[in-house]
C-alpha cells in the first residue's frame, strides 16, 4: 500500500511539474485559467485537445491567452473565476460572427430555391406556350378558321405578362443577390478582422504569410509583445488595457504602413515585411518602436499620467524551406531574447 501511495503521489509530482514548465514555456500566467487549461491538456497527452495544441505551436509558437479561450479555456486571463466576461470576449464576439454567417447562408440558400422556383415555373409557362401555339398553328392550316387566330393573341397576349412578371422577379432576385454578396464580404472581412484595433487577425495573417511564400517574396516577419501589460490591466482596468492595445496597433499601422501588420493574439502584433532586406525591416519596425516609447500615455478620465509603454520585438528573414511555425518559432525566440534584453528593443538574426 505505502509503494502505491509513493508512486501516486510521484506522478501527482511529475504532473505539477509538467504544468509549471508548459505555463513558463508559453510565457501563461498562473491564474485559475491557465492552469486547469494546461492541467487538462497534460492529463491526457493523446487526446484531442492536446493534438490540438501540438498543432499550433508546432515550430516553437507558444500559446496566447486568445488560443485558450477559443479552445475552450472561458475564463479571460486575470478574472476572477465565476466574473462576467468582458464585453469584447473573443467568445461572444466568434458566436455573433458564426450567428451572422449562418443567417446568411441560410439566405443565400432561400434565395437559390426562389430563383430556382421561378426559372422552373417561368420554363413551365414558355413550354406550355409553345405547345397551344404550335396547336393553333396546325388548326390555322387545316382549318383556315380565323378564330384560332384570336386565340394566338390571347395566348401570346398572356404571354407577354407572364414575361413582364418573371422580369420583375428576376430583377428583385438580383438586386437581393448583389445586397447579399455585399453583406457576405462585408461578414468575410470581419471574420479576418480584429475587432478591438481593426487589424487583419491571425486567420488573415497566416493566409497572406502563405500566399508570400507561394510567391517567393522577400520576407521578414516580426513578433511585438507589449511590455508589461498585464500590469497595466491589473493597475487600470481592462479598458484602459485596449485603449494601449489600441494605440500600439495605430503606431505600428502608421509605422509600417506599406506591410501587413496583424494582432495574433493578446498583447501580442506580428508584422510581416515583404520586398525588404531585413535591415531596412529592422529600421522600419525600430522607427514605430522609438515612436512609442517616447508618447507619454494620460488617463483619458482624469489625465494622470499612465507612464511609458513599450513594446519588445523579435525580427527573422523567413528562408526557403520555412513554414509559418518554423519562421514565428525563430521570431518568438527572439523575442524572449529582447525581454530577456531589458525590453523596448527588438532582436534579429545575427
Amino acid at each position: 500500500m505505502a509503494s502505491a501511495v509513493h508512486n501516486s503521489n510521484g506522478a501527482s509530482d511529475r504532473l505539477y511539474a509538467a504544468i509549471g514548465e508548459f505555463l513558463a514555456r508559453h510565457r501563461l500566467s498562473v491564474d485559475p485559467a491557465h492552469y486547469a487549461f494546461a492541467h487538462k491538456v497534460l492529463s491526457d497527452e493523446r487526446g484531442p485537445l492536446a493534438a490540438t495544441v501540438a498543432r499550433l505551436t508546432d515550430g516553437g509558437v507558444r500559446l496566447s491567452s486568445r488560443d485558450i479561450e477559443e479552445l475552450g479555456g472561458h475564463a479571460v486571463a486575470g478574472t476572477p473565476a465565476g466574473a462576467p466576461p468582458e464585453p469584447s470576449s473573443p467568445p461572444q464576439l466568434t458566436v455573433v460572427a458564426d450567428n451572422k454567417v449562418q443567417s446568411l447562408v441560410a439566405r443565400a440558400q432561400m434565395q437559390v430555391e426562389g430563383f430556382s422556383d421561378t426559372v422552373r415555373a417561368f420554363h413551365a409557362d414558355t413550354r406550355g406556350f409553345g405547345r397551344d401555339l404550335r396547336a393553333s398553328r396546325d388548326a390555322i392550316r387545316a382549318t383556315g378558321d380565323s378564330s384560332a387566330i384570336d386565340e394566338v393573341v390571347r395566348m401570346a397576349s398572356s404571354m407577354l405578362d407572364r414575361v413582364l412578371s418573371a422580369e420583375a422577379k428576376l430583377s428583385e432576385v438580383t438586386q437581393e443577390a448583389d445586397k447579399l454578396r455585399h453583406e457576405l464580404e462585408e461578414a468575410r472581412d470581419d471574420a479576418r478582422r480584429d475587432p478591438l484595433t481593426g487589424l487583419p487577425n491571425r486567420r488573415a495573417f497566416e493566409d497572406a504569410f502563405t500566399t508570400a511564400l507561394t510567391e517567393r517574396a522577400n520576407v521578414s516577419v516580426a513578433i511585438c509583445d507589449v511590455d508589461k501589460f498585464k500590469s497595466v490591466n491589473d493597475r487600470f482596468g481592462h479598458v484602459v488595457g485596449d485603449r494601449v492595445l489600441k494605440a500600439i496597433a495605430e503606431a505600428l499601422r502608421s509605422g509600417c504602413d506599406e506591410h501587413l501588420v496583424a494582432r495574433y493574439g493578446g498583447e501580442e502584433f506580428v508584422v510581416m515585411f515583404t520586398g525588404l532586406a531585413p535591415a531596412d525591416a529592422l529600421s522600419t519596425l525600430e522607427g514605430a518602436r522609438a515612436a512609442v516609447a517616447a508618447k507619454r500615455y494620460r488617463l483619458r478620465e482624469t489625465d494622470a499620467p499612465l507612464g511609458a509603454v513599450t513594446f519588445s520585438a523579435g525580427l527573422t528573414a523567413v528562408e526557403p524551406g520555412d513554414t509559418i511555425g518554423s519562421a514565428l518559432g525563430r521570431a518568438d525566440r527572439l523575442l524572449y531574447a529582447a525581454k530577456e534584453d531589458g525590453r523596448n528593443c527588438i532582436h534579429i538574426d545575427q
